[in-house]
């Protein structure tokens, strides 16, 4: 395995590279080849404060891209394997590190302007197989993420494979999140439901406000993402089928005796 500590310009013999013309950067910086032809680019406009990546196997690539807006800065573990990708949009921030995994030739991609609090995860994968006993075939394959654009995740959230979350969309404290959800919407529990429709949120914290104080202030709203939720704009979204009528039957409406002797009537 070969570890780096500096994040500048990089290339070896092994075909794995670090594509990055920024300025030469030291600190909490731990870049971990284990393959070959594995590349990671970051913008040199991203503001990285922590970052730790493993390139696990052969032909992973991982995109950082750069920061424009006052953000928290970029602090990240990545885990990245044979033949998979993981794309961070521009103008991420993240309050802790967040860890985000893509192995068996999956992607994980997040959209711009995603605020991600502390002790996140976003995995693509489970790290250990999974089997039915009977058939011995894998039950829990990897699968890919899409975190779309100004997407807030809280605190100690999970973000599992296989899941789309829509733009504009609000992941509650200590939510695992395990189907898709729709933009605009707040989801929260384990597993995450969706328990708002045709939400917006801001950056800018109220702990300074003062009561009653008017929102949003000028200049505040994004209004891009100031939209209607479309539960069918999402892939994989939930589908709630109706429960099928049942007849009632015309003895559970009879006082208990006489159901008893109809049961006797009937049985003999």
């Amino acid at each position: 395995m070969l570890q780096l500590h500096t994040l500048e310009r990089y290339k070896d013999d092994q075909g794995n590279e670090i594509v990055y013309d920024g300025e030469v950067r030291r600190e909490k910086i731990d870049i971990r080849f284990k393959g070959s032809n594995n590349t990671l680019v970051i913008d040199a406009r991203a503001d990285i404060k922590d970052l730790l990546v493993t390139f696990s196997g052969d032909n992973g690539r991982i995109e950082i891209a750069q920061t424009t807006k006052k953000r928290a800065g970029l602090r990240f573990e990545l885990r990245c394997g044979h033949e998979s990708l993981i794309r961070i949009g521009e103008n991420v921030g993240c309050a802790g590190r967040t860890f985000i995994s893509a192995v068996e030739g999956v992607t994980a991609t997040i959209g711009a302007d995603v605020m991600f609090a502390k002790n996140i995860e976003v995995r693509g994968d489970d790290t250990h197989p999974i089997y039915d006993v009977r058939t011995e075939k894998r039950m829990n394959p990897s699968r890919s993420i899409v975190v779309g654009e100004h997407v807030w995740i809280a605190k100690h959230a999970v973000v599992m494979g296989g899941v789309t979350i829509g733009n504009g969309s609000v992941i509650g404290f200590r939510s695992i999140v395990t189907s898709s959800i729709p933009n605009n919407c707040v989801a929260v529990g384990a597993p995450a439901r969706v328990v708002r429709r045709n939400i917006a949120w801001e950056r800018p914290e109220v702990v300074p406000r003062r009561p009653n104080e008017e929102y949003p202030r000028k200049g505040e709203k994004s209004a891009q993402y100031w939209n209607l939720t479309d539960d069918d704009g999402v892939q994989g979204s939930p589908v709630v089928r109706p429960r099928p009528a049942t007849k009632r039957r015309w003895t559970r409406v009879l006082p208990a005796p006489v159901r008893r002797l109809a049961r006797k009537l009937r049985s003999s």
